[in-house]
C-alpha cells in the first residue's frame, strides 16, 4: 500500500515540555489510521504540526514521498490535507453554502467588475456541495442554516468544508466527542466511504472502541514518543491500554447489585436558566436514594451543566425545588448544601473544584476548614491539616512530591484525585459526580470509579453526570436521559441499550417533555464494553 503521508523525527519543544520527542509516524493511501494516547501524550501538538498550526523544531514531513514544508493550515490545504476540529469552526447564522465558501469567495462570472460588490457565486457552490454529499453519502443540505443543523450535521459540513478544498487527507480531532452513538455509527459509514474513493484518514479518539470499529491502523503515543503501532485484529483493549499508560489496568469495574434504601435527593419540577436567561433546564423532577448511583446520560449542553450548578448551589434556581434528606436547599449557599452532607465533584475542576496557587494541604480542606479537628475556635491547626494530607495522598495515591506542593503543579489526573480526597474523606450522604473522569488517563478513571462505588456501597446516594455513555452504562443502576433541558425517560440500567439510550439522546421518543420521568428499577448493570473504552486519555 502507498504511503500517503510520513512524518519522520518529529520533535517540539514548550517551555519546559518535550510535547514529540523523535516521533514517526505513517499513514498509507486509503486507510483510516488511529491515534491514541492520555491527555498530554502529545498527539494533537503532532497533528497540529502536520496542520501548520505549529512548526516542529525538527524532523521532516514527506507526502506522497516528498518532503514538504507545512508553514500554515492555508498551507496545509493547498498540500491536500484538511482538519476537522472537535469543536467546528462553522458560523451558527450562515448558510452551509456560505460556511463552505469562506476563506474560499467564488464570485459570479461578469461581477467582478463590481469590485467589492461583486456577487457571490453560490449556485455554483451549492451543486458542489450536493455533488460531494451524494458522492460521499454525507447528506448534507447547503441551504439549510447552520444553527439548525443537528451536531451530526454540522460535522458532515466540516467533512464537506475539507472535501470542497479538494483534501485527500483528512485529520479528525476527536469526531465522536459530542456525537450520539447512532450518529457516531452513521460517521463511521462516511469514512469508509471515503477510503474506498482513495482518502486518507487520521483518527484522533480516546475511545478504545471505536479504533476496532473503524480503524484499519492503530498508534499509540505515551510521554511526547510514539509507544507502538499495531493492527486491530492483533490488539486487545488491554493491550492498547497499557501501551497508552505504561502498565497493566483492570478494565472492568467490580460492581454488586445496589441496595437503595431512603431518598436522599428529590428535584421536583426544576426550573433553570443559563446567563443569557434562556430556561435550559426545564420542569425536572428525579429521585435518588441512598445506596443507589443515578446517571444522566446526554450530549453535552443540553443542560446538565445547569442543572449540577443548581444542586449544589452555585446557580439561582428559577422555580421547582430540591430537597435533600428532607431538608429545602432550592435557595440556600454552596456552604449550607455541603454541611448538608453533599459531596461535589465539578465538571471543571479549576474553575470549581480547586484553588490552583494553594497547596494540597490547603485544598484537601477547602470545605471544612473551620471545622473541628482543623479548627480549634477561630485558630486553625496547621499540624492536624499536615497530617490529614499526608494521609490522603497516600490513600488517593495522589503523585505529588509533598503536602506543600501547589495543586496547579499537579497533572490532571492527579488534581481529579486530590478532589475526590476532599470529597469522599467526610461523611457523605450525596454526592454529585459531573464528569468525573473527563481528560483523564485509564489509570486514574480506573481509581476513580472504584471510588465511586465504593461511596456507594457505602450507602451514599450518587447522582452521576458524563457525557460518556460507557461510563453511564457501566456505574449507573438506573439512568436518566436529558434532551434539551428535559428528561425524556428514566430507565433500568440492567435492560438499557446503547441503541435506546442513543435515541433518547437524540430527542427521539421517551416520556412527552414535562411528564416527570417514572423511576424504575435499580438492578445492576455491567454494560456491553467497559466504561474505560470511552474514556479521555
Amino acid at each position: 500500500m502507498t504511503i500517503a503521508l510520513q512524518a519522520t523525527g518529529i520533535t517540539k519543544r514548550f517551555p519546559g515540555v518535550l510535547a514529540n520527542d523523535h516521533v514517526n509516524f505513517t499513514l498509507k493511501q486509503g486507510e483510516i489510521h488511529a491515534l491514541l494516547g492520555e491527555n498530554g501524550a502529545g498527539k494533537s501538538t503532532l497533528m497540529n504540526i502536520l496542520y501548520g498550526l505549529y512548526q516542529p523544531d525538527e524532523g521532516e514531513i514527506l507526502l506522497n514521498g516528498q518532503r514538504i514544508q507545512i508553514t500554515s493550515p492555508h498551507d496545509a490545504i493547498a498540500q491536500g490535507i484538511g482538519m476537522v476540529h472537535q469543536h467546528f469552526m462553522l458560523v451558527p447564522p450562515l448558510t452551509v453554502t456560505e460556511n463552505i465558501m469562506l476563506g474560499q469567495e467564488s464570485i459570479q462570472a461578469g461581477s467582478q467588475a463590481l469590485g467589492p460588490l461583486a456577487l457571490l457565486d453560490r449556485r455554483s457552490v451549492a451543486k458542489r456541495i450536493r455533488e460531494l454529499s451524494q458522492r460521499y453519502g454525507l447528506a448534507v443540505d447547503p441551504d439549510a442554516t447552520v444553527q439548525d443543523l443537528t451536531v451530526g450535521a454540522q460535522q458532515r459540513v466540516e467533512i464537506v468544508k475539507a472535501l470542497y478544498r479538494e483534501a485527500q487527507i483528512l485529520i479528525l480531532d476527536e469526531p465522536t466527542a459530542v456525537l450520539t452513538p447512532q450518529e457516531a455509527d452513521d460517521l463511521f459509514v462516511i469514512l469508509r466511504n471515503l477510503v474506498a474513493q482513495g482518502k486518507s484518514i487520521i483518527f484522533i479518539t480516546h475511545k478504545l472502541r471505536e479504533v476496532f470499529a473503524v480503524a484499519d491502523q492503530i498508534s499509540v503515543m505515551r510521554a511526547g514518543k510514539m509507544a507502538g503501532s499495531v493492527q486491530p485484529a492483533q490488539a486487545t483493549r488491554e493491550l492498547l491500554a497499557e501501551m497508552m499508560v505504561g502498565r497493566a489496568v483492570i478494565l472492568t469495574i467490580d460492581k454488586t447489585d445496589a441496595n437503595p434504601a431512603n431518598v436522599v435527593l428529590q428535584v421536583e419540577n426544576l426550573r433553570v436558566q443559563d446567563d443569557r436567561r434562556h430556561t435550559v433546564v426545564n420542569d425536572i423532577s428525579l429521585s435518588v436514594r441512598a445506596g443507589e448511583i443515578l446517571g444522566i446520560a446526554g450530549v453535552q449542553g443540553n443542560g446538565q451543566t445547569e442543572l449540577t450548578e443548581a444542586l449544589t448551589g452555585l446557580r439561582k434556581v428559577v422555580g421547582g425545588q430540591v430537597t435533600i434528606l428532607s431538608q429545602d436547599t432550592t435557595h440556600v449557599m454552596p456552604r449550607q448544601i455541603s454541611e448538608a452532607g453533599v459531596s461535589h465533584v465539578p465538571e471543571d475542576r479549576h474553575k470549581h473544584g480547586l484553588v490552583l496557587s494553594f497547596s494540597l494541604r490547603d485544598n484537601f480542606v477547602l470545605c471544612t476548614y473551620y471545622q473541628p479537628p482543623f479548627a480549634k475556635g477561630i485558630e486553625i491547626d496547621f499540624p492536624v491539616l499536615e497530617e490529614n494530607a499526608r494521609k490522603l495522598i497516600k490513600m488517593f495515591d495522589v503523585r505529588t512530591p509533598g503536602a506543600s506542593t501547589s495543586a496547579g503543579s499537579l497533572s490532571g489526573g492527579n488534581q481529579q484525585k486530590v478532589i475526590i480526597a476532599r470529597e469522599l474523606s467526610r461523611p457523605v450522604k450525596l454526592l454529585i459526580a459531573s464528569q468525573p473522569t473527563r481528560g483523564l488517563d485509564v489509570g486514574s478513571i480506573e481509581f476513580i470509579h472504584r471510588r465511586i462505588v465504593e461511596a456507594r456501597d457505602q450507602g451514599a446516594a450518587v447522582l452521576l453526570i458524563s457525557a460518556e455513555l460507557d461510563e453511564i452504562m457501566s456505574l449507573s443502576d438506573r439512568i436518566a436521559v436529558m434532551y434539551k433541558g428535559h428528561i425524556l425517560s428514566t430507565l433500568d440500567a440492567s435492560t438499557a441499550t446503547r441503541e435506546q439510550l442513543g435515541l433518547l439522546m437524540a430527542g427521539i421518543g421517551g416520556a412527552e417533555p414535562h411528564a416527570p420521568a417514572q423511576r424504575s428499577g435499580n438492578n445492576r448493570r455491567n454494560g456491553p464494553d467497559s466504561p474505560l473504552e470511552a474514556m479521555n486519555v
